[in-house]
């Protein structure tokens, strides 16, 4: 590239509630050449507002928002514009939440924690039309799609293991055989892979299988 030559600029609108976080964002991407934060958004409400006001090239998505939450903002911006680019950045997310934005037309998800080169290398990869997961995040949501799926029965079982109730008190509870709990007990464990009754309620919380008042 000869001095004369300039990168291609990318656009960013920045899509987080706290103040901080999108002002030390803004002042990191601005040291680079080719990123420019054009807008900063605090409300999922004024997304698609701010979107068609400066037309960026990608949008840095956080999840928590108030109101309208991440995904819903995602959803609303890709029925506006389907040519949207969606980075999901979040301090946190479960697996069934990057999916459900994933499925909602964004490209790529990243934690906060991440890198500033991690960052800005996912950036540039959503800003050409590109995918953009950590190796382990792709990897666990494959498995889910693969593994055998939960039943609505196990579903409700796994509810109330995560209640702490007994074999004897699902039984009761929904009208069934401890026996019948035993076996879809089971059933469970192997399909989550795990070895007993805790790690089955982590990984069902973790996947969004229960929610996490059990």
């Amino acid at each position: 590239m000869t001095i004369t030559e300039k990168l291609p600029v990318l656009a960013v609108m920045i899509v987080d509630d706290h103040f901080v976080v999108r002002s030390g964002l803004a002042a990191s991407l601005e040291l680079e050449d080719d990123l420019r934060v054009v807008a900063e958004v605090d409300r999922g409400e004024d997304t698609v507002e701010a979107y068609r006001r400066n037309d960026p090239t990608v949008v840095l998505m956080d999840l928590q928002l108030p109101g309208m939450g991440g995904t819903s903002a995602i959803s609303a911006l890709r029925a506006h514009d389907p040519r949207a680019r969606v980075l999901v950045f979040s301090a946190f997310a479960r697996d069934d939440e990057i999916q459900a934005a994933l499925d909602a037309g964004a490209l790529g998800y990243l934690q906060k924690s991440a890198s500033r080169d991690e960052l800005l290398a996912a950036l540039r990869h959503v800003a050409r039309g590109a995918r953009s997961l950590p190796p382990e995040v792709a990897r666990r949501l494959a498995a889910h799609r693969l593994g055998p799926a939960i039943t609505p029965r196990e579903r409700e079982i796994l509810a109330l293991i995560a209640a702490g109730r007994a074999n004897k008190e699902i039984a009761a509870s929904l009208g069934i055989s401890e026996d019948t709990v035993k076996r879809h007990v089971s059933h469970i464990l192997e399909k989550l892979d795990v070895s007993d009754r805790a790690q089955a309620t982590a990984v069902a919380i973790r996947r969004g299988i229960i929610g996490t008042s059990g």
